[in-house]
Order: structure tokens, then C-alpha cells, then sequence
């Protein structure tokens, strides 16, 4: 089965080939970005990279999104949600809400973090978790906020 990194790279040649100009300008934005990343961090390319760099494309798009909608741009923002949808593709499916809900509950009873100041501890053990790749940071510090007192 072939990784991540060259599943996307097959798709920019196939993209190329059918002369789609829009998606293979947006695989291979985020194909070199991947390949700074690999440089800078001094690692090869793996999927753990290729997922990291991805996501935070996905992250820095949608933060762009919400500056766009203050200014009243939606032909910006549907142009980043169509970027999205297509670098989505290649990322592996998340947690679903009710197991990431038991999963936060799971290492706060671990952990026995009793407050919002114990946070780290709690995200730091989740990070040690086999479903760590599949966990947006973001959203389940805001959970674990939610659980705390």
C-alpha cells in the first residue's frame, strides 16, 4: 500500500496530465511544504510528517477563513474550503466525538488532573496515546477545559 506522500504525489502527476491547473497547483504547494518541512526538521519524509504538515495547512486555511469572513471576502473563503476539502482527502479520519469524549475522560481519571492548571499533564499523556496521529490538539484542549473546573 503506498504512503500518504506518494499517494499525493501520484495524484499531482495524474492532476498534471489531465491538465487541472487549480489542483495541481494546490498539491504541489503543499507537496513542497511537506519536502521545507523534511528539510527543516532534518527528518525523511514519513506519513507522521506528511499528516503534521498537512494539518497545519488545513489549520493556517481555516484561520484565514475566519480573517476573510471579517472582511466580507466569501470568494476567498470558498476558494480555501474547496483547498481544504481537497488536502482532507489525504488525511487519515479523526477521532469520532463520542470516542475522543471517552478518551479525554479516560486521562483526566489517569492523570487524576483536578484543574485547568493540570491541563498540560492531560494533553501531554494523550499525546503518548497509539490514537495521538488521529487527535486534533485544538479542539480537545477545549474539551478538556470543558471537563475541568
Amino acid at each position: 500500500m503506498p504512503t500518504i506522500y506518494e499517494t499525493l504525489r501520484a495524484d499531482i502527476i495524474t492532476a498534471v496530465k489531465a491538465r487541472d491547473t487549480p489542483l495541481a497547483t494546490i498539491l504541489r504547494t503543499n507537496d513542497g511544504a511537506i519536502q521545507r518541512a523534511s528539510m527543516d526538521l532534518n527528518k525523511p519524509i514519513d506519513d507522521e510528517l506528511v499528516v503534521a504538515t498537512l494539518r497545519k495547512a488545513v489549520k493556517n486555511l481555516a484561520a484565514a477563513n475566519a480573517e476573510f469572513e471579517k472582511g466580507g471576502r466569501t470568494d476567498l473563503i470558498d476558494a480555501n474550503l474547496k483547498e481544504i476539502a481537497i488536502i482532507e482527502k489525504y488525511l487519515p479520519a479523526g477521532l469520532d466525538a463520542a470516542r475522543l469524549d471517552a478518551l479525554v475522560t479516560e486521562v483526566i481519571a489517569a492523570t487524576g488532573a483536578q484543574s485547568k492548571k493540570e491541563m498540560g499533564k492531560v494533553i501531554g499523556a494523550l499525546k503518548q496515546r497509539p490514537e495521538a496521529p488521529l487527535i486534533d490538539f485544538g479542539a480537545v484542549s477545549k474539551l478538556i477545559q470543558a471537563k475541568l473546573p
